[in-house]
């Protein structure tokens, strides 16, 4: 095999999950969605920005980084 400078790529597969959210949550993702359409003139449904709102969550919590880059080390 020859030592390519780019990577091999890392599974990009979509996974689809079902979940139930209380009332007010449901609610309060709305009125985020909505919040967003009028920040930036595009409206995205509440299920494109659920992702992007858990990456930016875990990408932002320390500790669960620390603990995912002490697994990787192991």
């Amino acid at each position: 095999m020859i030592d390519l400078k780019l990577g091999r790529l890392p599974d990009r597969t979509p996974v689809k999950l079902t979940i139930t959210l209380p009332p007010d949550l449901h609610h309060a993702l709305a009125r985020y969605a909505a919040l967003y359409a009028e920040n930036y003139g595009h409206e995205e449904p509440v299920t494109e920005l659920i992702p992007a709102m858990l990456s930016g969550f875990l990408e932002s919590d320390r500790a669960f980084q620390r603990r995912r880059q002490t697994a990787v080390k192991a």
